[in-house]
């Protein structure tokens, strides 16, 4: 956690916006990669600052503007999300290519390492970019100059070693700082008296082995079920769908009729009664990640500065991982047994040149609305995403979401909230 959410995003940002320590025999102003000063480095936290709602709900601690809030508290989770989520794209014009294109690198190999399974290929891709992140980094920055010695902090060097521990080791998130440190807050939590604190959390501490050791032994005391909620529906493998929910079967829209016609004919199923279907909408979606999947029936009835858009969600549709906008969820009855299904709206493929000069760290993709609409199971929704629009987009005049230009940003650490029993909250709506 500390290597990367604070020590490599501290170097990174104090050398772009040329704050490192100078040597004598140095001059900032042949720092061509300190691009982020002044009205560049105010803008660029504006832009930060203004992705928070198209951020989902399910991302705790979305990044506050650096420019301003940097030094008051920011959290390693806002550096996590700044950097490793939105820094590829938001840099994208800002930072000099040769320099985003090295930074991209760095990000395609964190992104990975966070997951909890890790396929050996996967593993040598990652190795092989940190090796070239940290080779180029000496050319780039370092350039082998004493006077910039100063520069190859610890941080570079432990890259080297990363996906050689995970070899030897595991996944990095079991044993991740993540987790202990959220263990320490929850036995402080539970502390109650004032006096021999040290002996309280010991026998806290001991307490908790004990309740685990017997969880462990016998499963059945501690049940993987989430608590009922008024009017839910669990649908098993945890999914769970959630109110709000339409009070009776209403008419959809032709382009929605269209989607659910051309699924319900792949499925084999008589489709005269299906050309003008009538539905009972639900609103959102538990998934069995923990996280909420909203829908544009819903959220669109809020304004954009009084939301946390947690609509837009990755799915596994025809072979590959697609992006899409849900619009509803409902049930529906398919060759006899009742499904649930969700009508969303597809975004377009990303941008192959970006997507190739950023290493597969930016997905550029367009809105595509009721163009392409399609009907999936709620079992292909894989989790939530954000999909940031892109603010130069919006300063030019274009208007209409489908003129924008959309990037994901996938939560980073994920799979680490599991593991310490994050989960979205659940209200009734």
């Amino acid at each position: 956690m500390h290597l990367i959410a604070l020590n490599l995003t501290d170097l990174l940002l104090a050398l772009w916006r040329g704050t490192l320590d100078c040597g004598r025999t140095d001059d900032r102003e042949s720092w061509d990669w300190a691009v982020l000063k002044d009205e560049v480095w105010r803008e660029h936290g504006e832009d930060v600052a203004g992705t928070t709602s198209y951020l989902p709900g399910c991302l705790q601690n979305p990044p506050r503007n650096p420019a301003e809030k940097m030094t008051s508290g920011y959290k390693a989770h806002e550096f996590l999300t700044y950097v490793f989520g939105l820094g590829p794209a938001l840099l994208r014009r800002r930072l000099p290519q040769k320099y985003w294109q090295h930074f991209c690198k760095l990000v395609f190999a964190i992104r990975i390492l966070h997951q909890r399974k890790i396929a050996a290929e996967q593993l040598r891709q990652a190795h092989l970019r940190l090796i070239e992140f940290v080779l180029e980094y000496e050319l780039l920055y370092y350039q082998r100059r004493e006077d910039r010695l100063h520069f190859c902090r610890q941080s570079i060097h432990a890259l080297t070693h990363l996906a050689p521990e995970v070899a030897r080791l595991g996944p990095l998130v079991y044993y991740t700082q993540w987790t202990m440190e959220r263990t320490i807050g929850n036995l402080g939590e539970e502390i109650k008296q004032p006096s021999n604190p040290y002996q309280n959390l010991s026998q806290r501490g001991l307490r908790r082995s004990q309740v685990n050791a017997l969880k462990a032994l016998v499963p059945e005391l501690d049940p993987d079920t989430v608590p009922p909620i008024r009017g839910s529906l669990d649908l098993g493998g945890g999914y769970i769908l959630l109110r709000a929910m339409d009070t009776c079967a209403r008419q959809t829209s032709i382009s929605e009729a269209a989607a659910i016609l051309m699924y319900m004919g792949s499925c084999g199923e008589d489709l005269t009664q299906w050309q003008a279907p009538r539905v009972t909408r639900w609103a959102r979606l538990r998934l069995p990640n923990g996280q909420i999947s909203r829908s544009l029936w819903k959220e669109q009835l809020k304004t954009l500065d009084k939301i946390r858009i947690s609509r837009n969600v990755k799915i596994f549709y025809n072979g590959h991982y697609e992006f899409g906008e849900v619009q509803f969820f409902f049930r529906a009855q398919v060759q006899g047994k009742v499904v649930v299904l969700a009508v969303l709206s597809l975004f377009s493929r990303p941008d192959e040149n970006v997507l190739q000069s950023s290493y597969n760290t930016v997905w550029l993709c367009k809105y595509q609305g009721d163009t392409a609409l399609v009907v999936i199971e709620v079992t292909s929704i894989l989790s939530v995403v954000g999909m940031v629009a892109q603010k130069q987009m919006l300063e030019y005049g274009v208007e209409g979401p489908c003129a924008v230009d959309y990037f994901v940003v996938e939560q980073s650490g994920l799979e680490v909230g599991l593991l310490s029993g994050e989960s979205e909250d659940i209200t009734e709506e």
